[in-house]
């Protein structure tokens, strides 16, 4: 039986896809659904730039911006968690390594499904290296569902 579900967003379409089938498992099984998101540079660059509207580079991205984009984020996946008919989600802003937080935070929460996106934002080292959405399946102790 599913009861808690997590879900990895980082803004990217893939993220967007797994939150809105995170939801609909969630409707299904009567589970609860939070989000975590755990901030990368290069997703934090792409996210002070579309709350700007101009470049302003990973270097420039600081402690404040880093905080905005992150809350950004958290509004979008609420709002996507509230079209599906999930109020009040719950996000939890990570640090760090986003797939090890994404773990961590199972574990601790004990979570029964983690949902995530195939690819999001991650750059050309998580080709090369493993995607989050790879570092997860690999070392769950729970269910994993990667959303194409």
């Amino acid at each position: 039986m599913i009861t808690k579900i997590l879900v990895g967003y980082d803004g990217s379409e893939a993220s967007g896809r797994a939150l809105r089938l995170g939801c609909d498992i969630a409707t299904k099984y009567r589970a609860k659904i939070e989000v975590s998101h755990t901030p990368k540079d290069e997703t934090v660059s792409y996210a002070a730039e579309a709350i700007s509207g101009f470049y302003i580079g990973p270097n420039v991205a600081r402690d404040e911006t880093l905080l905005a984009a992150a809350e950004k984020m958290a509004d979008k996946a609420r709002a996507i968690a509230a079209d599906c008919g999930h109020q009040g989600l719950e996000v939890h802003i990570g640090h760090g390594n986003p797939a090890e937080d994404l773990l961590a935070r199972a574990k601790s929460d004990g979570v029964d499904l983690i949902v995530t996106g195939r690819r999001g934002l991650g750059d050309l080292r998580g080709l090369l290296l493993g995607s989050t959405s790879h570092g997860i399946s690999a070392k769950a102790e729970c269910a994993v569902l990667t959303v194409a």
